[in-house]
């Protein structure tokens, strides 16, 4: 679109916030209200029959509007609830007690990933981290060492959720098909952020979700298996929607679909599946490369904002390593990301990143000036009240 600010409208958020937290949870679109009430009137209207007439097949249906943001095809992906989820799926189609067993990870991963990993001990699995000296970016050179001929699963996300570093997927994928093992990309802090490619990565699994870039909402997440592998790989963790004939109400063991219905199990969270596509079709109608192009420049805005008021910076300033978040380690930050929010400016902040401020195509120049402005403002008020409370103890 040649003016992306003309969606504004669609975003009730917008009119009463600064809102640069999209990394975190996305502007809700406001044709939700008819996309959930229309889940209700089918329910409420149909019943029973909503299941035939529609409702089943939404689980992968509805991954047909995110496929073309990561580059996949129509069929290709199966929704589930969460990210952790598909992660314990992937996991479930794999055995650890042989020799290959190690599990690869870095220590920058989102920690529900480690903690899911970590767990899988109990059952075999070997369990390595790669440390980084560096907080903004994997090390690179020790992840690739590290991928063996033990290797069974490399889980790593294209962008790391605290600094927004942008990883070397490819790299990482030919080490490990090198070595016979498999990578598992969490593109979640991708997805609508940068433009993406999976078939052209030939990644094995991809895993993200609606919640963020997408203006989904929370409850819906993705599963991208490879093509060849879909017929080839059982998860364990399975259930009647994978069934070939699940109102034949078998018994005994699945007889388990070779596609992305295979991958699915017990029955889907269909309110999300109609909430999330408002949000799906504006990103599919702005396109990923008109987002990335004034992303761009919005971070950059923020990075020198932030620079010429002498705070340190947790995100790349190249633009081939930034995605669409600033992580910015100001004084107090903490603190001055909770005054933030009493001023109706939503940002986050995370420990070891700092306040991540993520503006989207709906936001402004204006904004990104006006977060960093009441930021220092904020800033120098604590500085002084601090300074007022050192004095007064020094004083007793």
């Amino acid at each position: 679109m040649s003016d992306l600010l003309e969606l504004r409208g669609q975003f009730p958020i917008l009119e009463k916030s600064t809102y640069m937290i999209s990394n975190s949870l996305g502007a809700m679109p406001r044709a939700v209200y008819d996309s959930v009430r229309a889940y209700a009137d089918s329910w409420g209207n149909r019943g029973i029959r909503a299941w035939e007439e529609g409702w089943w097949k939404m689980a992968v249906g509805v991954g047909d509007k995110i496929a073309p943001l990561i580059g996949a095809g129509a069929g290709e992906l199966s929704l589930h609830q969460n990210v952790t989820t598909t992660q314990a799926i992937i996991s479930s189609c794999f055995d650890f007690q042989g020799a290959r067993n190690k599990v690869v990870m870095v220590e920058q991963e989102f920690p529900s990933v480690q903690y899911f990993y970590n767990e899988q001990r109990r059952h075999g699995a070997r369990i390595e981290t790669v440390a980084s000296a560096d907080p903004i970016r994997i090390d690179l050179d020790k992840l690739l060492a590290a991928i063996d001929e033990t290797t069974i699963l490399v889980p790593i996300s294209q962008v790391l959720f605290r600094s927004s570093y942008i990883v070397n997927a490819r790299a990482i994928i030919e080490r490990a098909h090198r070595v016979g093992a498999y990578v598992i990309l969490d593109v979640f802090q991708a997805t609508g952020a940068i433009p993406l490619d999976m078939k052209n990565l030939e990644v094995d699994f991809a895993v993200g979700g609606v919640l963020k870039w997408l203006c989904g909402g929370p409850g819906v997440a993705y599963l991208y298996v490879r093509e060849d592998l879909r017929a080839k790989l059982r998860p364990a963790l399975t259930g009647w929607l994978a069934h070939r004939r699940p109102f034949g109400f078998e018994i005994g063991a699945v007889d388990r679909r070779d596609d992305s219905f295979g991958f699915l199990n017990g029955t889907p969270h269909i309110p999300a599946l109609y909430a999330c596509q408002p949000g799906l079709d504006i990103i599919n109608k702005v396109g990923v490369r008109a987002i990335r192009e004034k992303s761009l420049r919005m971070t950059a805005r923020i990075l020198a904002g932030a620079k010429s008021r002498g705070w340190h910076v947790n995100t790349p300033e190249g633009e081939a390593e930034r995605a669409g978040t600033v992580s910015v380690e100001c004084p107090h930050a903490a603190e001055v990301c909770q005054e933030l929010t009493k001023r109706n400016i939503l940002v986050d902040y995370r420990p070891k990143a700092g306040v991540r401020i993520s503006p989207h195509f709906y936001n402004t120049e204006s904004e990104c000036d006006f977060t960093l402005q009441q930021m220092g403002e904020i800033v120098a008020t604590l500085d002084m009240q601090k300074s007022g409370e050192k004095v007064s103890r020094d004083s007793r």
